[in-house]
């Protein structure tokens, strides 16, 4: 069956406008190599991180903002550097937590149309133009990933750590949920939907776990850290070869 040039054009070609949306964006894509150059010379000074993910739109007097605060105080104390978004909401009370503790508390922000400004909690911090290079260094051999209610973002974030560690891309490390309520609903979902569907392994429905309990989490991180102690050795390292290879 032939097909007419002029039809083909119509699906495949694109409009002036469409092109240079794509040029632009394929010329801000060059600076992705900075961001990771410099998140890795953030990191490479930290090997022992817990990465906090939750809403921005949560405020100092909502109740879960004051537990990622004083989780993240107490995770301070147990020698962990407090990684966060960088913004404000869950974020802040987690760097705050830290910070208030005279200890490390990153910020990793992003650019974003309707501007979110870094709080005023960090010891370290970088903002980013792109969500993957953001995420990634977010995610890179953080010792556990501590979820707070959130919205898109944050489920995207939960689900990409989720299935980096189902898949083996990365090493099976505490993903805490907190907020019960919450996460109560999804967590049924997955497990009588997806899980009696065949469409996740048995198994998968136990890499997170949710608790609202400061006590619980310390004793989950810290027994998963000992475990798996060896990674944090190589973390500086391979920091160290990223910002040389980005450097180059």
């Amino acid at each position: 069956m032939s097909v007419k040039i002029g039809k083909i054009q119509n699906v495949y070609g694109l409009s002036e406008e469409r092109r240079r949306a794509i040029a632009r964006s394929t010329r801000e894509l060059r600076s992705a190599d900075e961001e990771f150059e410099e998140a890795f010379k953030i990191l490479a000074k930290y090997p022992k991180r817990v990465t906090f993910f939750g809403s921005a739109r949560l405020s100092h007097r909502s109740p879960y903002y004051r537990l990622a605060r004083s989780i993240s105080a107490a995770l301070a104390q147990d020698g962990y550097a407090i990684m966060s978004g960088g913004g404000g909401g869950i974020m802040e009370a987690g760097d705050r937590g830290a910070f208030e503790e005279d200890d490390v508390a990153i910020g990793f922000n992003i650019k974003l149309p309707h501007e979110q400004h870094v709080n005023p909690y960090t010891t370290e911090q970088l903002t980013f133009n792109f969500f993957f290079t953001r995420k990634v260094m977010m995610t890179f051999y953080a010792q556990a990933f501590i979820c707070f209610p959130g919205g898109f973002g944050t489920l995207d974030e939960f689900f990409e750590v989720l299935t980096l560690v189902q898949t083996g891309k990365m090493p099976r490390v505490p993903i805490i949920l907190v907020g019960k309520k919450f996460w109560r609903d999804l967590d049924r979902y997955l497990k009588r939907r997806m899980l009696r569907s065949g469409l996740i392994s048995k198994g998968d429905e136990k890499l997170y776990t949710i608790t609202e309990n400061i006590d619980e989490i310390r004793r989950i991180i810290n027994v998963s850290d000992h475990q798996i102690h060896h990674i944090t050795a190589p973390d500086k390292k391979l920091a160290d070869i990223a910002v040389r290879g980005a450097a180059s």
